[in-house]
């Protein structure tokens, strides 16, 4: 049986043991020459191969559930049931998608690309099942990284509590995206090291068994007292005491062995945690030497594990090297990131002033609090996280730095569309989401220079700001010069058939369709609108008073972003209305390269051109 044959999980199941390791190393070889041409989450899924095969030999998808905790190992159960042909369009725009995915198939019982949601839901169906008197059963696959996350303990103690029978499969590989921290990662590396009690208990189990004439009797003793022992070695006390049955650590690439541990258990009547220890990267020699390297990669050559591409560094990277100059005379400056400190560019900054980087773990609402905590102590401290996953702090910027006026500032990386991670990864609400708190101030450079100085003013504001940046900057003819808070920057010379207001990395976009639009013989004005909150109201005027129309362009939800905010604010001041507002309409935007999607909303330089000389000839 070859991977190329298999088209649904029940393919597996009648597989001998020497077919599923050939398989098992088919499917290694397909993700590795996929990601290595497409980009993707390589080490996680190497990982996770034996025991998704295990998982599709036991329970019977799609009437078993089985939910991906963030989906960084979805690959091997999206190339067993189904897609293996088009595997090869994996995270290109209308291929296959680099997360568990309904739309896509209904083997992906639950959209995930956010840690720690899937005990949620997996407990969700279970009583959904349970409510409508249906019988199967419900697996949550959640990797050891997500329970930094405290999604994971109101769940799990919502399943104690009621005993709802589901599994919990905990795929303990000792990451998440950074290294594990915390007491949880030390809970899971004492279990980790305990699994020779496991092979021991199954010796003398088997050795009292054969004592003549004595041996049941001896075995059932030892079965009684097992779980005293058990516990002395394993200390599974946690799981237990939350209302779960524990079984574990058990080798999570040995197929076989775990089939008989999900056969046993698959009908149980309660809430059990089956503990899998699997090597991230498994099978690919640079991820298990470079695990944290090769979590999320751009396309790469196999041989040597090269980058295709020749990026610079991330602008995330240029404002982390930027912080740690600073700190080295503002003794006030920490920095608090949310698992994720290599890739908002503060390793660095880590390496330096070890003492002064607290990596919180996949726990962002904590990370707020803890910084708001820490600025109400006197310090000065940036939150580095990613902008899509700032959304699940909402409550805690709202109530905790900003009903304060606490002097955090947050540095929202990967800002606008997030490229071929798709509708949970791009970051397209951040304007809308702060603009709406009182006391927020919203800033976007458009260089790395206007970065810099949006952190330096950061510093010396007495109350709360964020930094919307993405991954890379465009380079535009105008020079940068200066940043002056609340004051948008011309960049380009003043022309009065239409003036275009953005911001960002769209900037790029904007001033080639300028060239554009003259060749059409439309002068455009392009100004930079750095600061998004408060909006430049001196600026608004001027235009109003040249008979200037105005258009506004965003890398951004249409809907409270920065057109809406521009329109309201001309309203209130009765100036005239933007003609036309450019950006991302009321719908989830899917995953693929950041150019065709742009081309796609028309947010590209001939997109833009367009819509602009549309509504000037109107």
């Amino acid at each position: 049986m070859r991977l190329s044959n298999i088209q649904s999980p029940s393919a597996v199941k009648a597989l001998s043991e020497q077919e599923l390791e050939k398989l098992a190393g088919e499917i290694r070889e397909e993700i590795i020459r996929t990601v290595s041409e497409n980009g993707g989450h390589l080490a996680s899924n190497l990982g996770a191969v034996e025991l998704t095969i295990a998982l599709h030999r036991v329970f019977d998808c799609p009437a078993d559930k089985i939910v991906f905790d963030v989906g960084h190992q979805c690959y091997p159960h999206k190339l067993l049931t189904g897609r293996g042909e088009a595997f090869s369009t994996l995270r290109q725009l209308d291929g296959v998608c680099g997360f568990p995915r309904r739309e896509e198939s209904e083997y992906d019982a639950f959209n995930t690309g956010h840690a720690s949601t899937a005990i949620s839901a997996a407990l969700g169906m279970a009583r959904a099942r349970d409510m409508r008197g249906e019988k199967h059963s419900v697996v949550a696959v959640v990797g050891d990284g997500a329970l930094t996350g405290g999604m994971c303990y109101e769940a799990l103690n919502d399943a104690g509590n009621l005993k709802t029978p589901f599994m919990l499969v905990l795929n303990d590989n000792g990451m998440s995206i950074s290294r594990n921290v915390g007491a949880l990662s030390k809970q899971l590396t004492r279990l980790r090291i305990s699994r020779g009690w496991l092979g021991v208990k199954k010796n003398l189990a088997e050795a009292l068994r054969k004592v003549p004439g004595v041996g049941e009797r001896l075995h059932d003793a030892f079965q009684k007292v097992k779980n005293g022992i058990r516990n002395a070695f394993i200390r599974d006390k946690f799981f237990t005491s939350l209302g779960f049955q524990y079984f574990g650590p058990i080798d999570g690439h040995d197929i076989i062995g775990l089939e008989k541990v999900f056969r046993s258990l698959k009908n149980v009547d309660h809430p059990v945690v089956i503990h899998v220890v699997t090597k991230k990267g498994c099978g690919f020699d640079q991820a298990e030497e470079a695990p944290e390297k090769y979590h999320g990669v751009a396309p790469f050559y196999i041989e040597t594990g090269r980058s295709r591409s020749e990026s610079g560094p991330s602008v995330g990277t240029v404002g982390g090297n930027y912080i740690t100059e600073l700190a080295e005379t503002r003794k006030d400056i920490c920095v608090v990131t949310a698992a994720m400190t290599e890739s908002t560019g503060f390793g660095p900054f880590h390496k330096r002033f070890p003492d002064r980087l607290f990596d919180v773990g996949i726990a962002e609402e904590h990370a707020v609090t803890l910084a708001a905590g820490m600025a109400a102590g006197g310090m000065r401290p940036f939150v580095a996280i990613y902008e899509t996953f700032l959304q699940r702090a909402f409550d805690q910027i709202t109530v905790d730095v900003c009903l304060q006026k606490l002097p955090v500032c947050f540095l929202m990386d990967r800002a606008g569309i997030g490229g071929e991670d798709g509708a949970t990864h791009h970051g397209l609400m951040g304007v809308s989401m702060l603009r709406a708190i009182p006391n927020m101030v919203v800033l976007a450079p458009r260089s790395e220079g206007e970065l810099k100085d949006m952190i330096s003013w950061a510093l010396g504001h007495d109350g709360p700001c964020a930094i919307r940046y993405p991954r890379s900057l465009p380079k535009l003819g105008w020079t940068y010069k200066f940043f002056h808070f609340g004051t948008w920057e011309s960049v380009s010379e003043l022309h009065r058939d239409v003036a275009i207001l953005a911001s960002s990395a769209i900037l790029g976009e904007c001033e080639e369709a300028l060239a554009l639009l003259k060749e059409e013989g439309i002068e455009g004005y392009l100004i930079n609108a750095s600061t998004l909150q408060p909006l430049d109201t001196n600026c608004l005027r001027y235009l109003a008073k040249k008979k200037i129309p105005v258009v506004t362009v965003e890398e951004h939800f249409l809907s409270g972003g920065f057109g809406s905010a521009v329109a309201a604010c001309c309203a209130k001041m009765k100036l005239p209305a933007p003609i036309a507002m450019i950006g991302i309409p009321d719908e989830f935007v899917p995953h693929g390269s950041r150019k065709l999607l742009l081309q796609r909303y028309g947010l590209d330089a001939e997109g833009i051109a367009a819509q602009v000389k549309k509504a000037v000839k109107q």
